[in-house]
């Protein structure tokens, strides 16, 4: 893997997904440990977060794979998309996470967690990868330990910049609009028109941040009307 600009541009891409995306996680960190004392919370996120890259790099690894099948990027691309409008409107999720009651059920909860909450993170990352397992471990390598020990200040910022959740959506929709145009069934729709191919991601990134700040804003009238 030769280092360029364009490896560093993939690496970010990655990173910056994957902060977006990994909020949830955090959460599902702190719930799983909130029983243990502080020496074993400390313990359990280290090897709980460790245990969950390891395991999200061969998952990921496993979805890059699987996206050579036919029409598997085009779904992945329209997910994405559903993804980066879930994102941008605000859909809270619920955690229902038990704490673990020592270490071992803690880890256990934090990397069971982490796969059943990461595919959309693992897909995201595998369509921004560019099918590259080096980009992508690098990429979680960085971003884990900045989405566990700094979730406070990522969820700060995202409240006082919503911007940014607008930046991480249109992220996503041009990494699904890269997955679309590369899918092969599909590929004759952009062969042969360059403008297309320009045209496509821009008019895809500005319809998701268009149709997500008109819901955010119905959304905000109908709570005033009640209140």
């Amino acid at each position: 893997m030769s280092f360029d600009l364009n490896t560093l541009f993939f690496i970010l891409k990655i990173i910056f997904i994957d902060i977006i995306l990994g909020g949830d996680n955090a959460v599902v960190i702190a719930l799983a440990c909130r029983r243990l004392a502080e020496k074993q919370r400390n313990e359990a996120i280290f090897l709980g977060t460790g245990l969950a890259v390891i395991v999200r790099i061969c998952l990921t690894a496993i979805v890059v794979s699987l996206l050579n099948i036919p029409f598997l990027m085009l779904a992945g691309g329209l997910f994405l998309i559903i993804i980066a409008i879930r994102l941008m409107t605000n859909k809270e999720e619920k955690h229902n996470v038990r704490a673990g009651t020592s270490m071992f059920a803690a880890v256990q909860t934090i990397v069971l967690a982490d796969v059943v909450m990461g595919f959309d993170n693992m897909l995201a990352i595998a369509g921004a990868s560019n099918g590259h397992i080096g980009y992508i471990a690098i990429g979680l390598i960085f971003s884990v330990p900045i989405i566990v020990w700094g979730s406070k200040m990522i969820l700060i910022a995202l409240e006082r910049f919503p911007i940014l959740i607008y930046a991480g959506g249109g992220v996503l929709g041009y990494t699904a609009s890269e997955m679309i145009m590369s899918e092969p069934k599909t590929h004759w729709l952009f062969e042969n028109s360059q403008h297309l191919v320009h045209l496509f991601p821009i008019a895809l990134i500005a319809a998701l941040i268009i149709i997500s700040w008109l819901t955010n804003l119905f959304s905000s009238a109908q709570i005033a009307g009640k209140s």
